[in-house]
């Protein structure tokens, strides 16, 4: 067993106790359901999903299902969230705006490995049972720990009419759903236009941000953090973790620092890089700089 593969095994309980931990605090006040807490139950579905689904995968030696399968577990646990929960406004609300945000990015990402033919960060994880199976882990944890704090404003049994926090979650969710989905549409159909193979994209919401698609991603889950922050109620409040946990993961660790090595890599040597380096922001937009 290699060095790798050795720290893939040490990761999963300590992925598996994260999640334990998010799951006893936020079932606090939920209903039970099939003899768990519905949130407990839903954080436990989050990670069954992806191992069944990872055992075909690893059968077939292949990644092409590894992004639609994190969608496909938003919805689920939305599904159950809703069948099994309260079903009040606040909860339908939320539901409607993972739903909307699950089947518009697992699409797009669906999609675009077809279109790409596969995704080379896996080629060296495939053949590796441990690493492969902590990947797909850890994107069990993912899901969870993005969704936690609105699945405690699916799951509350002691749910409040909606006010201003709806609103002004809504309105920063809209805005980041609108900032993604026009940055995805943007770099899609540059990289569509044979004119522009190997070159990088400077135009549309590219000129203001370096990234963005996931300052939008991170503006919509604050956005739901602030729509469920009305029923959080003691160890619930740890489920404030999920804008943070988005933020952190997008800026610090697979996001971001993965993307612009590589792009440094392909056109590190290019002034023209370097200058749109130099004058665009990494993740918050602002205008264009002349």
């Amino acid at each position: 067993m290699n060095a790798r593969t050795r720290e893939a095994w040490l990761a999963l309980p300590l992925i598996l106790a994260v999640g334990a931990v998010i799951a006893w605090a936020g079932s606090e006040g939920s209903p039970v359901a099939l003899g768990l807490p519905l949130f407990a139950l839903c954080g436990l579905g989050s990670f069954v999903v992806n191992w069944v689904v990872f055992t075909h995968a690893f059968r077939a030696q292949t990644e092409r299902f590894f992004d639609l399968t994190g969608s496909l577990t938003y919805l689920m646990l939305v599904v159950v969230a809703l069948v099994l929960g309260p079903r009040d406004p606040r909860a339908l609300l939320v539901g409607a705006l993972v739903l909307a945000w699950a089947l518009r990015l697992g699409t797009f990402l669906f999609r675009r490995i077809q279109e790409d033919g596969g995704d080379g960060r896996f080629d060296d994880l495939k053949p590796d049972f441990g690493r492969f199976l902590m990947t797909w882990t850890l994107q069990g944890l993912w899901v969870f720990l993005t969704l936690a704090c609105g699945l405690v404003a699916m799951t509350t049994s002691e749910p409040r009419a909606l006010g201003v926090p709806a609103v002004l979650g809504t309105a920063l969710w809209v805005l980041g759903w609108g900032l993604e989905v026009t940055a995805d549409q943007q770099k899609r159909a540059f990289r569509r236009d044979a004119a522009n193979e190997g070159r990088f994209i400077t135009t549309g919401l590219w000129a203001w941000s370096q990234h963005p698609n996931y300052f939008g991603e991170i503006l919509l889950w604050v956005g739901v953090a602030l729509i469920a922050v009305p029923v959080l109620q003691g160890g619930q409040y740890a489920t404030l973790i999920s804008p943070v946990f988005v933020f952190v993961l997008l800026t610090r660790v697979s996001g971001i620092p993965l993307l612009r090595a590589r792009a440094k890599k392909q056109w590190g040597a290019d002034p023209a890089y370097q200058a749109y380096r130099a004058r665009t922001p990494v993740l918050v937009p602002r205008p264009p700089r002349g």
